[in-house]
């Protein structure tokens, strides 16, 4: 089977969980996280759960699924430990053109969780799409242990360097070499930052601001 990987975006996008237990309390926190507007649909609900519809961050339908009540939702997560349930959310999300995943059942989904390893802005996300999610968390727990802990901090002076970069420079071969170069050099907050100047001399070099232009140099940039 080809899955096709992709980052959704679903901020304020209606998104059902039917389910509130241990099965579906990591989902309904990874939805949360990406901003989802979240209906949970269930009798019971863990702790956790209730204080996510107390503080308003869910909304908590107290009875058990029933059908329809995937109307108008954007995705839908079955995650009870009963699979007809689970199984008649899904065929109810087949009907509306509804994507769901019914947790732990593949042949019931048309996505899967990823495990993910995070450092701010970086997201790595590992799919075996159902075969094995020991495996996944495996190499979720390796990948996890060689990615340095502020990798996050560093994407983000990255990204802030790149859109410096991209108000100045052209699309084109050097702009990207350049981009390319930046994101195998340490980069930092402050603004005499060696990847910084390099970049400055980068748009000097190939004439896109004069001289003029450009801040005075500081020691480090002049031997760059």
């Amino acid at each position: 089977m080809s899955l096709f990987p992709m980052f959704l975006k679903l901020t304020a996008r209606p998104v059902v969980v039917v389910g509130a237990g241990t099965i579906a309390e990591g989902k309904i926190a990874a939805l949360l996280e990406a901003e989802a507007r979240v209906t949970v649909i269930a009798p019971e609900a863990l702790p956790r759960v209730q204080e996510w519809a107390v503080g308003g961050d869910v909304e908590w339908v107290q009875r058990p699924y029933r059908e329809g009540d995937l109307e108008g939702a954007f995705l839908a997560v079955a995650a009870t430990a009963t699979a007809e349930v689970n199984r008649a959310v899904f065929a109810e999300a087949q009907e509306r053109g509804v994507l769901v995943n019914a947790v732990d059942d593949p042949p019931f989904c048309d996505f899967y969780f990823p495990s993910i390893v995070k450092r701010g802005e970086l997201q790595i996300a590992i799919s075996t799409a159902g075969e094995s999610p020991a495996l996944a968390q495996r190499l979720r727990k390796e990948i996890n242990a060689a990615l340095p802990l502020d990798t996050g901090e560093w994407l983000m002076e990255l990204g802030r360097l790149r859109r410096e970069v991209t108000a100045v420079e052209p699309i084109g071969e050097p702009r990207k070499q350049l981009l390319h170069e930046l994101a195998q050099r340490e980069v930092c907050g402050f603004d005499g930052c060696p990847a910084r100047a390099r970049a400055r001399v980068h748009a000097r070099e190939f004439g896109y601001v004069k001289m003029e232009e450009l801040e005075l140099e500081t020691p480090e940039e002049s031997t760059l």
